[in-house]
């Protein structure tokens, strides 16, 4: 009969598996909570039988098996957490009850907008930078309202000059992350800053590509940068 710290052991380690096939380490207890819009310094334990939830779109599905039910499983998790591919803000809150609320997280991190645009760019799609913003705004709202207690995590929308990425991405993609920042303020969300994770690693002379082969989905390397970024962000190890 599993123990209820058999239970948190498990979780713990399929978080730390996860991690390290990004390329990050190990998974500590340590999190801090937002004050407003800035992070307060008072860390944040997590507790046995914690609950972290990652959504998103294909970044954070990564391979996901949703032929495995059990959410520790590593196929389940695939090389990411329960992303879909191709996800936009919509289609995030059409789902968001059993996919989010029912889960009840006790760390809720989201990373979505890529899409929003990519799928515009290619006249899939006819969302505004406001649509965006409204809609995640609506999303985070719901979240807190039915679980005042989970801590949220909002993720920068990234991308990198190469592969699919091309200037028709911009300006409008700049404009929504600073959508996605207003929205996390809003929400005295955590902040975690991957395009500036990624353009200081190019600044310093890496290639594009070697990030993101095709602009937008990591490569390990890229999905190791993530991981240490969120990390840090998080004030989780």
């Amino acid at each position: 009969m599993k123990t209820a710290q058999d239970t948190f052991m498990n979780r713990r380690s399929a978080l730390k598996a996860g991690f390290a096939a990004a390329g990050a380490g190990a998974l500590v207890a340590g999190l801090r909570a937002p004050a407003k819009a800035a992070l307060s310094s008072e860390p944040v334990a997590l507790t046995q039988g914690a609950t972290v939830l990652f959504q998103g779109d294909s970044i954070t599905d990564a391979g996901r098996d949703r032929g495995q039910k059990g959410a520790n499983h590593a196929g389940a998790m695939g090389r990411g957490y329960r992303g879909n591919s191709g996800n936009k803000v919509p289609d995030l809150d059409a789902r968001w009850q059993a996919d989010c609320i029912d889960l009840k997280p006790d760390i809720l991190s989201i990373l979505i907008g890529v899409n929003d645009i990519w799928h515009k760019l290619n006249g899939k799609y006819d969302g505004t930078v406001e649509i965006y913003e409204k809609g995640f705004i609506a999303l985070l709202e719901k979240t807190k309202a039915a679980l005042p207690d989970t801590r949220i995590v909002v993720c920068e929308p990234f991308v990198l000059r190469c592969g699919a990425v091309n200037e028709k991405w911009f300006p409008e993609f700049d404009e929504r992350k600073g959508a996605a920042k207003r929205v996390a303020e809003g929400a005295g969300a955590i902040w975690a800053p991957f395009q500036e994770a990624f353009d200081k690693a190019v600044a310093n002379g890496t290639k594009p590509e070697y990030w993101a082969a095709d602009g937008v989905h990591p490569t390990m390397a890229g999905h190791m940068l993530m991981a240490k970024t969120w990390s840090e962000a998080t004030g989780l190890r």
